[in-house]
């Protein structure tokens, strides 16, 4: 049997075009001879639809894309396609399908057993489970169905598992030679060793070839990375195609006893280190989001320092040097070196670049307002002041030129409230919101190594970090060293740890006690931030759920 993988970036919604990426695979995948093709995870309506799957007319019309495939590519290669299914019976009234397209017609349906509800997954709100295999022949092949969380419960490979089954094994159990997986696994730093090593043992393990398909591309704020795989029955990897980018696979799959799977033609596929997976998925998430949202500009507040100039390089990367201005907005407290770091910066990256000052309009606010809020004693309110005129420059500009903003806050910042609301924190995409600042200064390095030439300035890299709102002011006034802030916050948020646990580790009590109470305090602040591109295991956004009134720790 020719199996082809057809690993595809589709667009939440577009019924139409997602439809038109499938038939162009399939007719791709009639030409090598593929006797099946397999996509991605609700390939359909894209992934993930959310609300828009409470809709009954976008399940009316996901069912008629799908009856209109299985008429359209009825003389070829049998597809499976992910899509939302109805059912009358109680519950949600939902299935999280996968439909095998065959001889015209809709031949049979597997309806996915897992349902993911942690993190950034929330499929019980939409989806009832299911729980029968699905084994169908295909060109002397028994093939198993599976959806994407359904192989990640191997009793044997998981120490603690979320499910009591495992529909992997249900299929073997059920005849399955080749299990298939319809995927939709998202992005996060360290995940696809994971997710290889996972599917290398489970076809070991049940001694069958095991094939996954997965989604590729930005939508809002997940990063898909495709890197589908195949796996022979001995747990040897037959092909991987490319991270962070689409890619087709061929493989020959032979069905007699002595199962066996080949590689025929791959997209090719490299192991991309931490760094360069962290900035193509950025690069991937960033221009996805500005393309699939409309957007074909983007504007950045230029301080001179290292997060804008992140990402700046990001953005031009992104959306083409032509399609990114920046704007230097100094102060009275701006040092010359920032003034100057922000214009090498634009012309190294040969992105548009503009001054608009903002001493007048900040003398004109300290003066309006003498009265309400006297000079001296309000220090930080005249520091966020700075910043919020920057954010209302920023917005005008913006307004009349339609670009997005994009905002320049890490994750080191925005955990503990170094950030301004409606100030810094301005705009419609937080690029870097989930990239701690230890790791902005590894990957602006990274990005200059890998252009052979600096593109972030040097003086950019090497100086003190500074918001520059108060003279000689720097960020270790207020907060810890990063190389000691960045390890408790990764703790705390993305591991779970509590006091206790992060001052087993050596942190200094009363600087956790302090940094878990900066994080607390300033719920209110994220709660209102630009969406944030995913990268680690656990960002603030859709998968972080705190309570905005609470108990401080």
């Amino acid at each position: 049997m020719r199996l082809y993988l057809a690993q595809m970036n589709t667009i939440v919604g577009d019924l139409e075009g997602n439809s038109g990426k499938i038939v162009e695979a399939w007719r791709r995948a009639r030409e090598a001879g593929a006797d099946l093709v397999l996509l991605p995870e609700q390939c359909i309506p894209g992934y993930p639809a959310k609300d828009l799957l409470l809709q009954e007319g976008f399940i009316r019309r996901c069912h008629e894309a799908t009856d209109r495939l299985a008429i359209e590519c009825k003389d070829g290669p049998a597809l499976l396609v992910g899509f939302p299914e109805r059912h009358a019976g109680s519950g949600k009234r939902l299935f999280n399908s996968a439909a095998l397209l065959r001889g015209g017609r809709v031949e049979a349906i597997y309806r996915k057993g897992l349902l993911p509800t942690y993190d950034v997954f929330d499929e019980l709100r939409y989806f009832d489970s299911a729980n029968q295999p699905l084994v169908f022949e295909c060109a002397g092949v028994r093939v198993g169905i599976t959806i994407c969380e359904d192989c990640w419960n191997d009793e044997l490979y998981w120490s603690h598992r979320l499910y009591d089954r495992d529909p992997v094994e249900e299929s073997v159990k059920a005849g399955a030679q080749l299990v298939v997986n319809l995927s939709a696994s998202p992005f996060t730093l360290g995940k696809l060793a994971v997710r290889r090593a996972m599917l290398a043992e489970t076809a070991r393990r049940h001694g069958i070839a095991f094939a996954m398909n997965n989604l590729v591309g930005g939508n809002d704020d997940l990063v898909f990375d495709g890197s589908s795989m195949v796996f022979a029955p001995d747990g040897s990897k037959v092909c991987e195609l490319p991270a962070l980018d689409s890619g087709d696979a061929v493989i020959d799959i032979e069905g007699d006893k002595d199962l066996g799977a080949r590689c025929v033609e791959c997209s090719p596929c490299e192991d991309l280190p931490r760094l360069e997976a962290l900035r193509r998925a950025l690069v991937l998430g960033t221009r996805d989001y500005l393309e699939k949202c409309g957007f074909r500009k983007a504007l950045i507040g230029l301080s001179g320092g290292i997060d804008s100039a992140l990402v700046a390089a990001i953005a031009v990367e992104a959306l083409g040097a032509e399609n990114v201005q920046g704007v230097s907005m100094p102060s009275r407290y701006s040092s010359d070196h920032s003034v100057s770091d922000a214009e090498q910066l634009a012309n190294n990256l040969g992105m548009g670049y503009t001054s608009v000052p903002i001493e007048g309009l900040f003398s004109q606010v300290q003066t309006d307002l003498s009265e309400l809020v006297p000079t001296k004693g309000s220090g930080l309110a005249y520091e966020n002041a700075q910043a919020r005129l920057r954010g209302v420059i920023l917005m005008t500009i913006s307004n009349a030129s339609g670009a997005l903003v994009l905002t320049t806050g890490n994750k080191s910042e925005l955990s503990v409230g170094y950030c301004t609301l409606y100030g810094d924190m301005c705009g419609g995409l937080a690029v870097i919101a989930d990239v701690p600042k230890m790791d902005v200064y590894a990957l602006s390095r990274h990005i200059n190594e890998t252009a052979g030439r600096e593109l972030i300035p040097e003086n950019t890299l090497v100086k003190p970090p500074s918001a520059e709102l108060a003279p000689d002011q720097k960020d270790s006034d207020s907060l810890p060293p990063y190389e000691e802030l960045d390890p408790i916050i990764q703790g705390y948020v993305e591991e779970g740890l509590d006091e206790d646990g992060l001052a087993g580790r050596g942190h200094d009590r009363e600087t956790v006690r302090r940094i878990l109470r900066l994080i607390a305090v300033n719920e209110y602040k994220r709660r209102q931030a630009a969406p944030a591109l995913k990268v680690t295991s656990r960002a603030f956004g859709f998968g972080w759920r705190m309570p905005l009134a609470r108990k401080l720790p």
